[in-house]
């Protein structure tokens, strides 16, 4: 019986699983070192994100305990065991991207985390911690790099005198480095980015006093921050807004005062105001019961249904319980 070549070899191993090309690492010496070269690394994320395959959603339970689930069998759960290693101390995910995770502890160490391979990298301490700390994690195409973006905010006394501070860090030198001051205000201990389009997302004040949110961009690339305009949709109206991405752009929840009507949006083009999408707006639908915070996670494979996380926030727990759901895109279809 006549080799595979070499690229058909790559080609089928590019359609598996991170866990099966660990199992299958066993099977010869090329193998192994065709899994672990750089390239096919590569190749097989781009694979993955071209073809809406190998996705996994990360939960955590009781601040401490993460499952993967995958997203075409939401029945398919994995238990992970994460590197901090303590059992019942805080665990927080600082971000994720192309399978990393960045997690923080209740003593402010920093690790970033590859659940598929086991592999971490604890990050150098990035300095104190203010009142305000916003972090947002991400992959930089330009460098080839992954970076993990800290801001903080403090005030002296009354208010006054304030000290803003922004930091990355940057997996490839394993260093933290301050870059450009941000104009902004921070409103909350500790706010996660949003990363969609190449760069990290968060809702920002102007003013140091809290009145409108308004939604910020970092880009990963040339580290520069921008406001992004808002869709048209009653904004001043809306209770509560929550940013998200979904198949690499981002989108935006508008949950209205009667915490029942819901619009959510998504931004087509990146940067331009006039491409938001009204892809949701429902009100009391029959297809997902009453909740104030319904929050988007991802598309369906072949993108005709959204997968929503439903949190009962003001309900008692043994009458209401936190679920997913698909929301049909096209209903009649």
């Amino acid at each position: 019986m006549g080799r595979i070549p070499h690229e058909t070899t790559i080609d089928i191993l590019c359609r598996l699983s991170v866990k099966d090309l660990l199992r299958f690492k066993c099977v010869s010496k090329p193998w192994c070192s065709s899994i672990e070269d750089p390239y096919f690394i590569k190749f097989h994320l781009s694979h993955s994100l071209k073809t809406n395959t190998n996705h996994s959603l990360i939960l955590r339970r009781r601040e401490y305990h993460f499952f993967s689930v995958n997203c075409d069998s939401l029945e398919t759960t994995q238990i992970l065991n994460h590197p901090f290693g303590e059992p019942k101390r805080t665990i927080q995910i600082l971000g994720s991207c192309n399978g990393l995770l960045a997690l923080v502890n209740d003593d402010n160490s920093i690790l970033l985390w590859n659940p598929s391979t086991r592999e971490s990298q604890r990050s150098p301490p990035s300095g104190y911690i203010a009142r305000s700390t916003y972090y947002g994690f991400g992959y930089d195409p330009i460098s080839d790099d992954y970076k993990l973006v800290r801001m903080i905010q403090s005030y002296g006394l009354h208010d006054e005198n304030v000290h803003s501070e922004a930091k990355v860090y940057s997996l490839r030198s394993n260093r933290w480095r301050r870059i450009k001051d941000f104009c902004f205000y921070l409103n909350f201990s500790r706010e996660i980015g949003i990363l969609a389009n190449n760069a990290l997302h968060w809702m920002v004040f102007r003013t140091p006093e809290p009145l409108n949110k308004e939604l910020v961009g970092f880009d990963l690339g040339s580290e520069e921050f921008r406001f992004l305009e808002l869709p048209d949709c009653y904004l001043d109206e809306a209770f509560f807004f929550d940013i998200k991405a979904m198949g690499g752009d981002i989108c935006l929840t508008a949950t209205f005062r009667d915490f029942i009507n819901v619009d959510v949006w998504i931004m087509k083009d990146y940067g331009v105001k006039e491409s938001w999408i009204k892809l949701i707006s429902y009100y009391e639908p029959e297809s997902i019961p009453a909740s104030p915070f319904p929050v988007p996670l991802a598309f369906s494979k072949n993108g005709d249904k959204v997968l929503l996380f439903i949190a009962y926030k003001w309900c008692h727990s043994a009458t209401r319980t936190d679920e997913f759901v698909w929301y049909d895109l096209d209903p009649k279809g």
